[in-house]
């Protein structure tokens, strides 16, 4: 089933909100016409190339610049040194901040070039510039540096115990310590339980992977002190904030713009050393510079995701209610705090541990461990996809303990409709929903009980299907900025929108966000069109640029449309009564008999006076025939700042079949089923929920940070790290449901995250359970060919198998949808 999109034309302006009209920014992406960093060229343009470490850790014993630094065409070569020279413009910290803090975190320095030690392969050493990029890499590798290697460490767990010390500040690699729940009453809960069930689970390491890697182009005007940044940034403004900080210009000096993107998954959230080193250069040699990663540089620099090694156990009564849930997770940090990593693997994973279950006695312990990786921090869920890999992965042996139906267990422990708001043990109260109709539209699209017949008869014949269930909850629109400083934010979560009528009668609506691929242009342009009444095509959406928008928070977290889009209905409801006055003072009414609806201004009673919105913003600008001390103009500026986050949900179910003999899995069907609210555009949300089933099915089978055991990576390119191709991605069966949130005026949800927070569970669920015959319970991710084969044939219990070798051939025993899911 997939939503046919609608021409804009076909629809009445009365319908646009809701409508799946077609994405209005997609014909220039798909011709070409898209500008993305890579494409400026600015006169006397010149060139960075940057020395990275070849070792996961080491001591620098020496950089030699000068054969590099004599090249032709190279225009100089910078190290550490070079930038606390007194004569360096504008000061600055040259490290880089964070931006959460917790109680217990141990904050150790991030400098922009490596100073006496390199902590992973790819730590930035020093940077070459050139009159053209292929003379800067020359150059680059002209560049000797002198290690002594040091003893290197990626497994979060070995860094706690072993004697590879990255940090002077942080003994024994502790990054934080940190708890969230009652753990006397989760103890209590599971000294009562008349059952127990555990797992051990690794969220293995993924590589961000963009259209466009990590780029920027920097312009300095020395007659002004302005400094002009052109980046891959999701979040302009908080680049521009950290950017000021780190290399010593003025905020107000510094813009900083987003052109296309190119896709960030989080990764172009976090302030990198290479952009503020580029800002730098910029400034120092008072000419444009253009920096763009090559995709290998990515792989060893961009902040990975994920890394987290758990053990999950779960307490339920005799009836199969769950009692109590308790967490103990090791989350790997990687080399430097990154901008707001020390949230990720703590309040966006902790708190989303209740899953979508009534659990009266949760407790989770999370250990913060730097190992010589690159920095970890948000990738697409950002700590949710891996709350809801715990608890749904844990749904199968709790299940299989009580004899009882996989998806009947989570049934019976749902939230219930009438609970709402429920607030859980981990310290989040869930705004709205309804959990058990997105299982019910699940199991009626899978056919739930003819699967079942069907699988015993497979097996009888040899074959071997499997389903797996992933009942997920997501927490996005992080709020209120309160409530988020109370938590260590050093940001307001609020975001600001200005919406502008001009004379003619077209609309310009600027935001706060930064789109990256998510299809703004289109959706507030609905937003807006609906609110004021005016046809979709003379709304035009500005975003990304720090000289265009008042202030903002960026674009992550699947905030946009809750927090964005609810910033610009503030701004055109405000637009819209500065309007009804000056219609009531045309029409010679009282404002509060004059009624607005389609575009229009009607006395109440008296429908044939009346008079549009654009002749209003006409008149405002005239200035001939306005209300006494009133300014002229149509515009009006709004900062939002929700009352809670917003909770989408949603039922994913994966169907596969399994050769133990050769390890490979096909899919036999994927559904999803999604609650986020009301949709603006179904067919944006639908295309949201592919990308992110898509990258989820990535993890599940294919994609990992491999290192070896001197922390160089071994992944680190597209032949080595299997990113899925078309071929790999299923067709997918959607539907939705929708539950409203009550804490933003659209009651919107957010959709960009949800397919990557439940697809991992369903796919793993979905393979274990196909291998239920050969003992398997556990395999870890990424379930590849040889992982299954290995499992199926018990070689390899610690990955997955167990010592059975053989299926047991009694279908009543083999499968009979008793505890399936494993």
């Amino acid at each position: 089933m997939s939503i046919e999109s609608i021409d804009p034309e076909e629809v009445d302006a009365a319908d646009i909100l809701g409508s799946a009209i077609e994405r209005r920014e997609d014909p220039a992406l798909l011709t070409g016409d898209a500008e993305y960093i890579d494409d400026i060229q600015l006169q006397e343009m010149i060139h960075v190339a940057i020395v990275r470490s070849q070792h996961g850790h080491a001591k620098l014993e020496g950089v030699e610049t000068s054969e590099a630094a004599a090249m032709d065409g190279v225009v100089g070569v910078y190290t550490h040194d070079d930038l606390h020279r007194e004569d360096t413009p504008g000061g600055g910290s040259y490290s880089l901040p964070v931006g959460w803090l917790l109680d217990s975190l141990r904050q150790v320095d991030h400098p922009i070039l490596a100073d006496d030690r390199v902590r992973y392969q790819g730590d930035a050493i020093a940077v070459v510039v050139a009159e053209d990029r292929y003379t800067a890499h020359d150059a680059a590798d002209a560049v000797a540096v002198d290690y002594e290697r040091l003893d290197a460490v990626t497994d979060p767990a070995e860094a706690l115990e072993g004697d590879a010390a990255l940090h002077d500040d942080a003994d024994g690699n502790v990054a934080f310590d940190w708890e969230i729940g009652d753990a006397d009453r989760t103890k209590e809960a599971f000294e009562s339980a008349a059952h127990t069930a555990s797992i051990e689970l690794e969220n293995q390491l993924l590589i961000p992977n963009a259209m466009e890697p990590r780029a920027a182009v920097a312009d300095y005007n020395p007659g002004t002190n302005e400094l002009d940044v052109f980046m891959t940034s999701q979040n302009p403004h908080l680049h521009r904030l950290l950017m000021s900080g780190v290399i010593g210009h003025p905020e107000h000096k510094l813009r900083i713009k987003a052109p296309e993107v190119g896709g960030g998954f989080g990764s172009k959230i976090h302030h990198y050393a290479d952009e503020a080193l580029v800002a730098w250069v910029a400034k120092h040699v008072e000419r444009p510079v253009k920096w763009t990663a090559t995709r290998t540089e990515t792989y060893k620099t961009d902040a990975q995701g994920r890394g987290h090694v758990t053990e999950a156990d779960l307490a339920m009564d005799e009836d199969g209610d769950i009692i109590g849930l308790r967490v103990d997770t090791t989350a790997n940090l990687g080399a430097y705090l990154s901008t707001f990593a020390p949230a990720v693997p703590t309040y966006l994973y902790g708190t989303l541990l209740s899953g979508q279950y009534d659990i009266p006695a949760i407790h989770c312990s999370v250990t913060g461990a730097f190992t010589n990786v690159p920095p970890v921090d948000a990738y697409r869920g950002a700590g949710r996809p891996e709350a809801s890999f715990v608890i749904e992965r844990l749904a199968k042996p709790g299940a299989e303990e009580m004899g009882m139906d996989p998806a009947e267990f989570r049934r019976r422990n749902f939230v219930p409709e009438d609970a709402f708001p429920y607030e859980t043990q981990v310290a989040v109260v869930y705004d709205s929903g309804d959990y058990e109709k997105t299982l019910d539209e699940a199991l009626e699209m899978v056919d739930y009980e003819a699967f079942r017949e069907r699988q015993e008869q497979a097996r009888a014949e040899g074959r071997y299907l499997g389903i797996g269930f992933s009942c997920y909850i997501e927490a996005c629109g992080l709020a209120p900025s309160e409530l988020a400083g109370q938590l260590g934010a050093q940001a307001g979560l609020w975001e600001s929108s200005l919406v502008r009528f001009h004379p003619s009668g077209t609309v310009t609506a600027y935001c706060g966000t930064s789109g990256h691929g998510q299809g703004h242009a289109t959706t507030y342009a609905q937003i807006v069109a609906n609110e004021l009444g005016v046809p979709y095509e003379d709304v035009e959406v500005v975003e990304g640029d720090t000289d265009e928008i008042p202030h903002g928070m960026g674009t992550y977290g699947s905030r946009s449309a809750a927090v964005g889009g609810s910033s610009l209905v503030k701004s055109a409801e405000k637009v819209v009564e500065k309007a009804r006055e000056i219609a009531a003072h045309q029409l010679e009414a009282d404002p509060a008999d004059v009624e607005f609806e389609g575009g229009e201004f009607r006395v109440a009673g008296a429908p044939d006076r009346s008079i549009g919105i654009t002749a209003v913003a006409q008149q405002s600008y005239l200035a001939h025939d306005i209300p006494d001390d009133m300014e002229p103009g149509l515009e009006a500026t709004s900062f939002y700042d929700p009352d809670n986050f917003v909770f989408p949900f949603g039922t994913h179910v994966a169907v596969v079949e399994v050769d133990p003999d050769s390890g490979e899995i096909e899919f036999d069907q994927y559904v999803a089923v999604d609650d986020v609210g009301n949709q603006i555009n179904p067919k944006i949300v639908e295309g949201q929920v592919h990308g992110g089933v898509a990258q989820g099915i990535g993890q599940a089978l294919y994609e990992s940070a491999e290192y070896d055991s001197n922390a160089q990576l071994v992944t680190g390119s597209m032949q080595d790290y299997a990113v899925p191709k078309a071929m790999h991605v299923p067709e997918m069966d959607t539907g939705s449901t929708v539950t409203e949130s009550p804490h933003n005026p659209l009651g919107v949800k957010g959709v960009g995250e949800a397919g990557t927070i439940a697809a991992p569970q369903a796919v793993v669920n979905a393979v274990t359970d196909a291998l239920e015959p050969f003992g398997v319970d556990r395999i870890e991710m990424p379930i590849t060919a040889e992982r299954v084969w290995n499992a199926a044939d018990g070689r390899t219990a610690a990955d997955g198998g167990t010592d059975a070798s053989e299926p047991d051939p009694d279908p009543d025993t083999a499968g009979d949808g008793n505890g399936g899911e494993s």
